[in-house]
């Protein structure tokens, strides 16, 4: 007798669905599994046998054939184990097929015949509801996360048993339900804040036009100078998440397996501060099985990248794409992923190798050739791709000193959400765009019309700075956020001086 179950799979960050058919036939006892799978899915057939033994189940000493189809694309994972047993139940007769063609099924099997977590549950959950499917069982781990999705019931079950009873009336299980409105009501209790940071109030200002603008902020100083104390404060100013960008979000952190039990969807901006060594590889994706690397697990948040120089040149040019573009591309023999970038680079450096290059308190020991050789790791299309760049300078004693806390983060983001409201709006007809740094040639073009008297001023830093057509632009949109946040119609001279202000600091350094 032949069976078919639907299952999902996973093509980079979306979903397919997978038939699993069975046919159950009379012949030399055997057990194999077509529809070109990996091997994780070979041995479904040794996690099936038992499981269905330890289930009080019976498994058929028959010839069995599994197709798994479409057959041209690769399955991987164990995921298969779930949809593999129910069709062996259906096709030996254990099971009727009837209620089973509105369900798909997802879930690694133990030996026990208990059900274990696997990774992509949202993204499968979502794939499974656009096709149509009306319902889905998965391990009761992933129950939470893949209830995120509406429209779809979402059963949880804990081990093969309770499917079996559900499937035969004996005992029903129960759909899960999350409440989204509950997750993004939950306040973030952040243990930092920036009213603890003493002085630097320029280099306040500069995060919180990149947090406005979602732009990319480089931060130069001595030692000691708070870089990294800042940048580990900016996830408290940074926008509230949009629905649409948090499932994203999620969708990202599901497939890496690094979505928490307890957090069925990411309604915090991500932040991501990989170390040194990590390999290019690592920061941009890839692998054997094509997985996001932290650039991708930072979009729609921040990464951060402390000692810039520190880190490999290969690394460093790998970057280049994906924040000119928004995606990563990682291309294959058998298929090619894309998964989206759009994150904001945040990272800091020393100015040279001692690290007081330019202190005023400090004398730097390193001689000149040292200084362009440590500055020369990082490439000038690297810089140029990075909208500010702020010096961080050393903190005086009467700041440490000082008894008055600066402003706090909440304060701050209250302006960084009024500003982010005005994007929203300006781009609400524009799918994918939800800041100022996203925006096209064109949409400079409209969004960003200078006057004869800004146009001056822009055109004299141009030829004095030696820009180039990027820099151009980029001044402009961070000029547009510095006006969004004065809640100005129009870009102002003010503004664009600010904004050529923090593109002026590399000529100091790198001349």
């Amino acid at each position: 007798m032949i069976s078919c179950i639907k299952s999902c799979g996973l093509i980079g960050l979306d979903g397919f669905v997978v038939e699993t058919e069975v046919d159950v036939s009379n012949g030399m006892v055997a057990f194999d599994i077509v529809g070109l799978p990996d091997a994780s899915v070979r041995e479904s057939k040794e996690r099936v046998r038992a499981a269905l033994k330890n289930s009080s189940l019976s498994f058929p000493l028959k010839r069995i054939t599994v197709n798994l189809a479409p057959a041209h694309i690769k399955k991987e994972g164990p995921l298969y184990d779930l949809p593999i047993a129910l069709a062996l139940l259906v096709s030996s007769e254990q099971l009727a097929a009837d209620e089973l063609s509105d369900y798909a099924m997802v879930g690694e099997l133990s030996l026990t015949g208990e059900l274990r977590p696997v990774i992509g549950a949202l993204p499968m959950t979502i794939c499974a509801k656009a096709n149509g499917i009306k319902n889905i069982i998965i391990p009761y781990e992933n129950a939470q996360e893949a209830a995120v999705v509406d429209g779809i019931n979402v059963y949880p079950a804990k081990n093969l048993s309770e499917i079996v009873a559900h499937f035969k009336n004996i005992e029903r299980l129960t759909p899960c339900k999350t409440d989204i409105n509950e997750i993004f009501r939950k306040s973030s209790n952040y243990m930092v804040d920036f009213s603890e940071v003493k002085g630097q109030e320029n280099v306040k200002r500069a995060l919180e036009v990149a947090a406005a603008g979602g732009h990319n902020c480089l931060l130069i100083g001595s030692p000691g100078s708070g870089k990294t104390m800042l940048a580990q404060r900016l996830p408290t100013i940074l926008p509230d998440l949009s629905f649409d960008e948090a499932l994203e979000v999620t969708k990202i952190h599901s497939i890496a397996g690094l979505l928490p039990q307890d957090t069925p969807m990411i309604s915090t901006r991500p932040f991501r501060s990989p170390h040194h060594t990590i390999s290019a590889m690592g920061l941009a994706g890839g692998g054997r099985i094509p997985r996001p690397g932290e650039i991708s697990l930072a979009h729609n948040g921040v990464l951060f990248l402390d000692e810039l120089p520190e880190f490999s040149k290969e690394v460093l040019e790998v970057m280049r794409q994906p924040l000119e573009d928004g995606v990563v591309t990682i291309a294959r023999v058998n298929a090619t992923l894309t998964y989206p970038s759009n994150t904001m680079l945040i990272a800091a450096m020393n100015p040279c190798k001692c690290g007081y290059f330019g202190d005023s308190s400090h004398k730097c020991t390193c001689s000149e050739n040292q200084i362009k050789q440590y500055l020369s790791r990082l490439s000038g299309p690297l810089l140029d791709r990075i909208d500010l760049h702020v010096e961080v300078p050393s903190v005086k004693y009467k700041d440490l000193e000082a008894k008055s806390k600066g402003e706090s983060s909440a304060d701050i983001k209250s302006r960084v959400n009024a500003a982010r409201e005005i994007q929203r709006n300006r781009f609400k007809n524009v799918g994918g765009i939800y800041s100022n740094s996203q925006m096209t040639t064109a949409m400079v073009d409209e969004f960003c019309e200078l006057s004869s008297n800004e146009k001056a001023l822009l055109k004299s830093a141009f030829e004095t700075l030696g820009l180039s057509a990027r820099a151009h632009n980029r001044i402009l949109k961070v000029a547009r956020t510095i006006a969004d946040l004065a809640e100005e119609k129009t870009i102002k001279a003010q503004h664009l001086a600010e904004a050529i202000q923090y593109r002026s600091l590399d000529r100091k350094f790198w001349q």
